[in-house]
């Protein structure tokens, strides 16, 4: 429990003490009452002084400036058994009797501020009580100022600053109420918020005080430019991906295209075998696939504003069908044709060994019928 702040009831009824007191009067104790915190009014609003304890078959309901209920102070009645009701000479307009004998005063001025008197009239006897009603004004909008307007995620820090002379301050970030934890701090006079790492979801701030009860007065939204990112980076393309590799049929059309989130929006750049590509899109179109368009591709993802940059890469290749048609670049054969070139080349080989041996053999002889 927070000790530095006064309960609201407890608050209220030092407030309806003080107002009393300033009244010079205290509540009058019967059988009727008006009640206690009906007796705290605001500027401009409705106020309804709340009759307590009343019984039933009452004849009239009368309410009275000060503390007499004297006809000269007589503000309007109200007469159940005809309900009809009957205004005073201190009748400004703005007040009426409840059928349950509660004085509604609407548009609050601050010079309602007095006594009041209820008069109960039950036929054989009467009652009255006697209340002090005190009518406050609602200070204006608290203000707000931060120390910058456009941060950068997790980097910058930023500090705010509640002007009022309240000393009850509430603080909200994205209309939500905070504390004081391990990102943020509220320092101890309530008046002063500072972020230490603003994260993206920090972009509007406010502060709120509350000098009367249920009456909370909070300052127009500040907002904050966070810049953030690149985070989240996708990499789609027309072909599936499996392992880094991209497999496509030469003359194929291909499509990438990079996503990030990010604020601002990011710059794109591509490189090809570690080769820049004049490109800067996000989007990449391969209209008929090349031999010297396969390889590794890199998407590359940057915020000049955080200055940071993330990147994915991927690598094409041919479609794995194409493979048992390649012999090199650009010179196909079929099947068949590999076998008879297999053939013939072994049967080269064979006639070949054959000469090699005749022309040895007969060097050997030659040799042999010079030496006899």
């Amino acid at each position: 429990m927070d000790l530095s702040r006064p309960r609201c009831r407890h608050w209220r009824e030092l407030v309806l003490l003080a107002s009393l007191l300033a009244c010079g009067i205290r509540q009058a104790y019967s059988q009727i009452s008006i009640d206690p915190e009906s007796l705290l009014g605001i500027k401009g609003f409705r106020t309804i002084l709340v009759l307590q304890n009343v019984p039933q078959d009452v004849q009239e309901y009368s309410w009275h400036r000060g503390t007499n209920d004297t006809a000269e102070n007589m503000i309007v009645s109200y007469t159940p058994p005809s309900e009809t009701w009957q205004s005073g000479p201190m009748f400004s307009g703005r007040e009426n009797v409840t059928r349950t004998g509660s004085l509604v005063i609407r548009r609050s001025a601050l010079n309602d501020t007095g006594n009041y008197t209820a008069r109960v009239d039950f036929g054989n006897r009467t009652e009255k009580a006697t209340g002090c009603l005190s009518i406050q004004e609602l200070e204006n909008k608290p203000g707000i100022w931060a120390n910058a307007s456009s941060v950068v995620e997790y980097m910058d820090p930023v500090a705010a600053i509640c002007y009022t002379n309240a000393t009850n301050v509430n603080w909200y970030v994205e209309y939500t109420q905070v504390s004081s934890n391990d990102r943020m701090t509220i320092s101890p006079d309530l008046k002063t918020l500072i972020i230490h790492r603003v994260s993206r979801y920090d972009k509007t701030l406010q502060c709120e005080t509350e000098s009367i009860p249920e009456f909370p007065r909070r300052s127009e939204p500040l907002s904050l430019s966070v810049d953030y990112g690149p985070d989240n980076v996708q990499l789609r393309t027309s072909h599936s991906i499996l392992n880094g590799i991209l497999s496509a049929e030469i003359g194929s059309q291909v499509h990438m295209e990079c996503k990030a989130t990010s604020r601002p929006s990011p710059k794109y750049h591509w490189t090809h075998n570690g080769s820049l590509l004049s490109l800067s899109g996000a989007k990449i179109i391969l209209p008929s696939l090349a031999w010297e368009q396969m390889g590794r591709y890199r998407c590359i993802v940057e915020n000049p504003m955080t200055q940071l940059a993330m990147y994915r890469e991927f690598q094409i290749q041919v479609h794995r069908s194409d493979h048992s048609h390649v012999v090199n670049r650009g010179f196909y054969v079929s099947g068949a044709k590999v076998v008879w070139l297999i053939v013939i080349t072994v049967l080269s080989s064979v006639c070949l060994c054959g000469i090699l041996i005749y022309m040895l053999i007969s060097h050997l002889s030659t040799r042999r019928q010079r030496g006899t």
